[in-house]
């Protein structure tokens, strides 16, 4: 009887003449485009102005970007571009993969509300209008993992078992051939929890007011912790434990503290012109 599990595909790069089409990259961009519309919706059926939006969204993104790379950059792998073996410039090759979610979140977090600021905009409304788009962009990010054969967990013989190739298995790991596809399982937990926060916390608790948002944050925060027990790839450890794991533990606490002090400062749900009212 034959073995079953989920191969992985033998290609991620195409060419388009001498232009590299990434499996990566389009995943990336499928996941902002996603996002891009379903938070213009969200806004818009909040009054917001969605041409200051525009401008809004493409400073976050931007920014989350330039912020993920730099979390991987400097937090996660700095000996791949600064150590001995490494090559400084390489930090600029994103379209090879390895961009942090916590950076990304931060920094995107911190020009957002820089940029509400400037608008005039309610941060905590346009952050609950993110909080169920994010997820369902990682999701769709995270089919890049599957291309690049990458971020995958401990070796299982289970059905859905990943086979990676021999030259992108992790060193020590050599003699396995399937692999717990941990980015599977972080892509289905994303749609899930935005799922939840939608169908539940929104509309059945009436959550708003950036409680979606800090919702969101301590759920992918337990999701992600979890996640890096499973996870094989090489990471930096603190007192045994994964940076990225670190980072889920302490973001999640803070988010969890910022969400229970909002049930009592902003109780309620965001209102139909929540969008177009000011600071």
């Amino acid at each position: 009887m034959t073995p079953l599990f989920i191969p992985s595909p033998a290609v991620s790069v195409w060419h388009l003449g001498p232009i590299p089409i990434r499996a990566y990259a389009l995943c990336i961009l499928a996941g902002i485009a996603l996002a891009w519309y379903l938070i213009r919706r969200r806004w818009a059926r909040l009054a917001g102005d969605t041409e200051k939006l525009e401008n809004v969204l493409l400073g976050t993104v931007v920014c989350g970007i330039i912020g993920a790379r730099l979390y991987y950059v400097l937090v996660e792998y700095p000996e791949l571009f600064f150590g001995r073996r490494g090559t400084w410039y390489h930090m600029f090759y994103v379209w090879q993969g390895g961009l942090g979610i916590w950076g990304g979140l931060a920094v995107g977090a911190l020009a957002a509300y820089l940029l509400c600021r400037h608008y005039n905009f309610r941060f905590s409304v346009l952050a609950d209008c993110l909080a169920p788009a994010v997820p369902l962009a990682q999701a769709l990010g995270r089919v890049g993992n599957y291309f690049n054969q990458e971020l995958y967990g401990l070796p299982t013989d289970l059905p859905w078992g990943l086979e990676i190739d021999a030259a992108h298995r992790v060193a020590g790991y050599a003699s396995f051939a399937t692999f717990h596809p941990t980015f599977l399982y972080e892509a289905l937990f994303n749609i899930a929890l935005a799922a939840f926060l939608v169908v539940v916390v929104e509309r059945r608790w009436q959550w708003g007011r950036g409680k979606l948002f800090a919702t969101w944050i301590v759920g992918y925060a337990i999701g992600r912790f979890c996640l890096e027990f499973v996870r094989i790839d090489p990471a930096k450890e603190f007192l045994g434990l994964r940076i990225h794991a670190w980072a889920s533990l302490v973001l999640g606490l803070a988010a969890l503290i910022v969400l229970l002090r909002l049930r009592v400062t902003r109780p309620g749900p965001n209102y139909p012109d929540a969008a177009a009212r000011t600071w």
